[in-house]
């Protein structure tokens, strides 16, 4: 019997043991394999796309289509298993609580097992993964075999320039709004230096880019030896670029066409070589223009910059562009004009939507009763020239009948993809889509998730891209960079507009166009990219579906099911959450890795929360929640717990647990001063990669608390409240030490504590850009003149008797200064020369104030100079006899563009005096 079992050992299960090890040891390479089986999928998926929307043929469209929608299901199998992968190898990385069942020897064989069984079942299904790939690889041979990827752009850029072209040859006359622009970049083409000088006309597409561009352009030609007018092919080689270049010189002269440069099998760059030698020496004596139209390579300059002689004859380059890096790039080695086209206002929209939708009634008016849907339509066009004439052509070959006009309103994308005249809006806008990488692809498309109209902050935006799994890893930089790198990109071709900047100049909101919207939510449809719950919606989802949007305000939500692929849930509803709804959602999801419920009327978490062991962002902002439950610390791979405007203040100890918490926000206001979270120096323990932490009560944890937040040495933003005097030793030792630390937020307890910042023997080297300080300083804090990154400091209630200005003066970098209840004094001194950077001044609440001194070239860079509540001042001024009295006036808000017609928007009253300044003039206004 011993025998028998000793046979079989070594005849059947020894060799299914090695084959179990050899497939364990494996599985790491196989996950790496299928990571770059990954990549390649999701670039032809991008191809595919492309190749749908030039495709003629609606057969070949809808296969193509079909083997989009098998590579998308394909790729989500591989994120799934990878991230299955992950999980495990995380999971062996946790230490063992040595207190818990798992301790005992037979537990603790089977934490083992576990993971082990799971690789092999990942290992069995990325070989289905792989077989799944060949096939649907194999069936595009036929189900494509008509188009080739070739054929197929070939087609694309063909009907892309057919349909541009009804934009490029609209006549002046016809676009309105343009005579600014067109006024500064004729001023450029025409004056300025001798050098070559590159002029870039940088929007969004339908802005008015070539139409703006090509009028200047035929304007000045007559003024230039020779000039060109090139279309920038895409993709383009610089051969035929430069061809093509020489070409139409010397066509503009009637001169002989340029002859071939070398023969075909020269050598590609010796022909390029010689091809760039050929155009120097021609225009080695000629004053030269050329446009160079839609150019979208970013190192489009560098690869024709030394073709384009300088021959300092003031020769103009000048390229439209949707995105600002191709325009920033030239800088490299020319001087640059850069004209942002920004959209028309309310005023030129109207008046352009009226010449062409009414350019046959009298006078270009608008009909009696056609008033408030013709306003409509051009507000749904914010702006846009393209988007303007496309509807506005439209509605002009339609009946004049007002419940035609207001039905067409709510299905104007439909329309406009099955008319003629306009489906060119559609297309070009879809064409800075198709450009984009396949992650930029991803995060321009989380947009359309927010409701229409909704202004994001790009932090959370950022936040959520990271936790999606968007952002790839990067050398030398943390995530967030990353993702704003992708941010400033998408800003950069025009596709998301900023709402709002911080005082540093970055974004700080940011929001997609509504034509852009319409188009983002027309890929949801192909793209599974998001499912929306909705009143009148069907809750059975087919196929694999990423993310679930529950935008309902109905108390029948039926949490969808039919996926089990859904890694993301967001909510957007005003009433409250139906009691089960949570329970539904934890039972129907459990692989979470983005939970959304900002706005939403959330009023309790149940304990079972720590189910979505896999989530990444979890968000209560703006909730009813008063209380974490214990179970949050099961959350072990958590980035981003956003609290702010809960009512929740005590963490529960467990949050300790969540070693990968990156950003850790909370705050709930109440009048002037703010409740926070309360932590003991316990609960921050080993939070080693927490980057962000607002607002602690520091008074909970006193010293002990600031003295471990000081060991967090990541924190890039850290805001402190309550903050007492005998804190100020601790607080200035962090300061010190936290190195990354660039936005900092202190706020005592009370009006009259004491704010102690005077333990700094030395200037800390540090990056800190934002400085706000709220509460009573003995004296200013002389480090503070030498951060020199700061941009933005703010003193609130510091109640100083020397003036501040004194040791401000020098900071190099200090754009935004704001004074409230902070200064004692009776005059402020900006001396000479002084603040030469500031763009926004705010003195608010300054009792005793009552002479300001702006002395010789001081403050030549402000834009906004804000004044509130300076009796003594105004009392002062109500004494001269050219002083006007504004009433009830409590805040003012003027901006350098007001002050240069002499008007505010805010009163109808005002008192200009002349400033000693040379640039602006000076605003007092009585209250």
């Amino acid at each position: 019997m011993e025998g028998t079992l000793l046979s079989f050992a070594r005849d059947k299960l020894l060799p299914l043991l090695i084959e179990v090890r050899d497939t364990l040891r494996g599985v790491p390479k196989k996950v790496e394999e299928i990571k770059q089986e990954l990549e390649h999928i999701q670039v032809d998926i991008n191809v595919a796309d492309r190749m749908a929307m030039a495709e003629q043929d609606k057969d070949t469209r809808e296969g193509i289509k079909a083997k989009v929608k098998q590579l998308r299901e394909a790729a989500f199998r591989i994120e799934d298993v990878v991230e299955e992968y992950n999980m495990t190898s995380e999971e062996l990385q946790q230490p063992v609580d040595p207190g818990c069942a798992a301790a005992l020897s037979c537990d603790i064989a089977a934490y083992y097992i576990r993971p082990m069984m799971i690789r092999l079942r990942i290992s069995r299904e990325i070989q289905d993964i792989k077989k799944s790939v060949d096939r649907i690889n194999g069936r595009s041979e036929g189900a494509a075999a008509s188009t080739s990827s070739t054929s197929a752009r070939s087609q694309e850029l063909t009907r892309r320039h057919d349909l541009e072209d009804a934009v490029r040859y609209i006549k002046e006359d016809e676009v309105v709004g343009f005579e600014g622009p067109r006024n500064e970049l004729m001023g450029w083409l025409e004056e300025g230096r001798a050098e070559r000088t590159v002029i870039a006309v940088v929007g969004m597409g339908g802005r008015g880019k070539t139409t703006l561009a090509k009028t200047v352009y035929e304007k000045v030609i007559q003024n230039f030896d020779c000039y060109a007018f090139i279309t920038v092919s895409e993709p383009h080689t610089v051969e035929d670029l430069l061809g093509d270049v020489l070409k139409k010189f010397k066509e503009g002269k009637g001169e002989a066409p340029a002859k071939d440069i070398a023969a075909k099998d020269t050598a590609a760059k010796d022909r390029l070589n010689k091809l760039i030698d050929e155009v120097r020496d021609y225009l080695q004596l000629k004053r030269y223009v050329v446009l160079f139209d839609d150019v979208w390579k970013k190192n489009f300059w560098s690869e024709i910059q030394f073709a384009l002689y300088d021959n300092k004859k003031r020769s103009r380059v000048l390229i439209t562009t949707r995105s600002m890096e191709v325009a920033q790039n030239c800088k490299d080695s020319c001087f640059v004009h850069i004209h942002d086209l920004q959209p028309l206002s309310e005023r030129k929209s109207w008046e352009l939507f009226s010449q062409k939708a009414f350019r046959n009634d009298p006078n270009e008016c608008c009909p009696k009763g056609f008033e408030d849907i013709s306003w409509k339509f051009v507000k749904k066009c914010e702006g846009l020239p393209l988007a303007l004439l496309a509807i506005a052509g439209l509605l002009a070959c339609k009946v004049r009948n007002l419940g035609e006009w207001q039905k067409l309103n709510g299905q104007l994308l439909s329309e406009l993809e099955k008319k003629p005249t306009s489906t060119g809006i559609t297309h070009i806008l879809c064409l800075s889509y198709d450009d984009l990488p396949y992650h930029l692809q991803q995060c321009f498309l989380h947009f359309g998730i927010y409701p229409k109209d909704c202004e994001i902050e790009s932090a959370t935006v950022i936040r959520q891209w990271i936790a999606e799994g968007f952002v790839k890893y990067e050398s030398n930089k943390t995530l967030e960079e990353v993702a704003e790198q992708y941010l400033q990109e998408l800003i950069h071709r025009s596709l998301v507009q900023v709402s709002s900047l911080s005082s540093d100049g970055k974004a700080k909101s940011c929001r997609v166009h509504d034509l852009l919207r319409e188009i983002i939510l027309d890929k949801f449809k192909d793209s599974s990219f998001c499912y929306f719950v909705r009143e009148d919606d069907q809750t059975n989802l087919s196929g694999m579906i990423r993310r679930l949007i529950i935008a309902t305000n109905s108390n029948d939500v039926v949490v969808p099911i039919g996926s089990s692929h859904i890694w993301s849930v967001y909510i957007f509803r005003g009433v409250e959450l139906p009691e089960d709804f949570l329970r539904k959602l934890l039972t129907a999801y459990k692989i979470l890795k983005v939970l959304d419920f900002e706005h939403a009327p959330l009023n309790y978490i149940p304990e079972s929360w720590g189910n979505f062991f896999r989530l990444r962002y979890l968000s209560f902002r703006k909730t009813n929640i008063v209380s974490l439950p214990q179970s949050i610390g099961n959350l072990w791979l958590l980035e981003t717990l956003d609290l702010r405007q809960t009512r929740v203040r005590q963490m529960p100890r467990e949050i300790n647990k969540l070693k990968k918490l990156r950003h850790l926000l909370a705050n709930h206001t109440i009048w002037f001063f703010n409740n926070g979270i309360q932590l003991m120096k316990e609960d921050i323990r080993g939070l080693e990669f927490l980057q962000t932490l607002r607002q602690v009560e520091t008074d909970y944890g006193g010293v002990e608390l600031i003295s471990e937040i000081e060991k967090l040495k990541q924190l890039r933003l850290l805001g402190l409240i309550h903050v007492k005097q005998e804190h100020g030793r601790a607080l200035c030792s962090l300061i010190v030490h936290l190195q990354q630390l660039e936005k900092l937020y202190i706020d005592a307890i009370s009006f009259a504590e004491v704010i102690d910042l005077h333990h700094i023997s030395s200037p800390p080297e540090l990056p800190l850009q934002k400085l706000r300080i709220r509460g009573k300083l003995e004296r200013f804090p002389e480090w503070i003149p030498n951060l020199q990154n700061l941009v933005n400091l703010s003193l609130v209630s510091s109640n100083l008797t020397n003036d501040p200005l004194i040791l401000l003066q020098h900071m190099p970098n200090l754009f935004f200064l704001s004074l409230d209840s902070a200064y004692e004094g009776e005059s402020l001194d900006f001396q000479d020369g002084k603040f030469q950077q500031l763009k926004k001044l705010s003195l608010r609440h300054l009792p005793n104030l009552n002479y300001i001194h702006i002395g010789e070239g001081a403050l030549q860079l402000l834009e906004v100079f804000a004044l509130e509540y300076i009796p003594q001042l105004f009392e002062k001024l109500l004494g001269q006899k050219t002083a006007l009295l504004v009433t009830q006036l409590e805040v003012l808000e003027i901006t350098k563009s007001d002050l240069e017609i002499g008007t505010c928007p805010q009163c109808s009253e005002i008192q200009i005096l002349n400033n000693f300044s040379k640039q602006w003039r000076w605003i007092f206004l009585l209250s």
